[in-house]
């Protein structure tokens, strides 16, 4: 399938951690055009333009933590620009700042307010979902509510389709639901169900049993290749495209059965097989 596809760093991040330039590179060699980054592992902005450059790499987006956004907006901006990332993203939510919180409101004064300033310096911040956003606040979805309250020129989608899926809601309806302000998507796939009162944002131990979606549901949550889950990535990818996505980025937050860039592999033969 001819789209653009990137890969989250994250998900390979030990290996990143000792050696960046040579993740980036594998990640080329697989197929992979662009790549999002969650930390810079110690580089300065000039040192990841030029393994970027070199590995013949897009940087598509990149995940900040929402503290770090805060303690120095202009900085973070600037270290963007240089690399030539168009997206930011606001990655996760601590359970004071998140939907149904106290904090909740402050936390939309605050995305308005980067956002606002992103998109003077040229770049769209989005916002990353897990499940947790999806409570009642005043009759609708927080992340719903969240979306209302901040225009979209200063706040678009990067929905991830997995935690979409556990929240109970069909990733492809939801992808449609923000046609034209989805320009991001994250792949991800997974076996299992999430159980009442689990807490799945830790990352999950490997339960060691194969790739088969047809068991899943006796299985416990576990992260997959894209392609190997539970996951209808063709459905997924469709709405997307029909929705006016850019880019698709893999995510697997753990490979518990092998290797991360093992499984960054079979995820974009998948993508690119379809």
């Amino acid at each position: 399938m001819n789209i653009k596809l990137g890969y989250q760093v994250y998900s390979a991040r030990e290996d990143a951690e000792k050696d960046l330039l040579g993740v980036l590179k594998q990640l080329a060699a697989m197929g992979y055009d662009g790549v999002e980054f969650a930390g810079f592992y110690g580089h300065s902005a000039q040192e990841v333009k030029a393994m970027l450059e070199e590995a013949g790499l897009k940087a598509v987006s990149s995940h900040v933590p929402f503290a770090s956004i805060l303690e120095d907006m202009f900085g973070v901006i600037a270290y963007h620009q240089t690399i030539g990332c168009k997206y930011i993203a606001v990655p996760y939510l601590d359970e004071e700042t998140r939907p149904g919180a106290p904090g909740f409101a402050k936390t939309i004064r605050e995305i308005y307010k980067f956002g606002k300033l992103c998109h003077a310096a040229g770049i769209q911040l989005l916002y990353h979902n897990h499940d947790f956003e999806f409570v009642q606040v005043s009759g609708e979805y927080g992340l719903d509510f969240l979306y209302d309250a901040v225009p979209a020129h200063y706040l678009a989608t990067e929905l991830d389709t997995c935690w979409v899926k556990v929240a109970g809601e069909d990733p492809s309806a939801y992808i449609r639901k923000y046609a034209g302000r989805c320009p991001v998507v994250h792949l991800k796939d997974f076996v299992g169900s999430k159980k009442q009162g689990e807490k799945l944002y830790a990352l999950i131990q490997a339960d060691g049993k194969d790739d088969d979606p047809s068991v899943s549901e006796d299985l416990a949550f576990d992260f997959r290749p894209v392609g190997h889950g539970v996951q209808d990535i063709p459905s997924i990818i469709n709405a997307g495209l029909e929705s006016g996505a850019e880019w698709f980025i893999v995510e697997q937050d753990r490979s518990s059965q092998r290797p991360a860039l093992e499984a960054a592999k079979m995820s974009c033969d998948y993508v690119r097989g379809l």
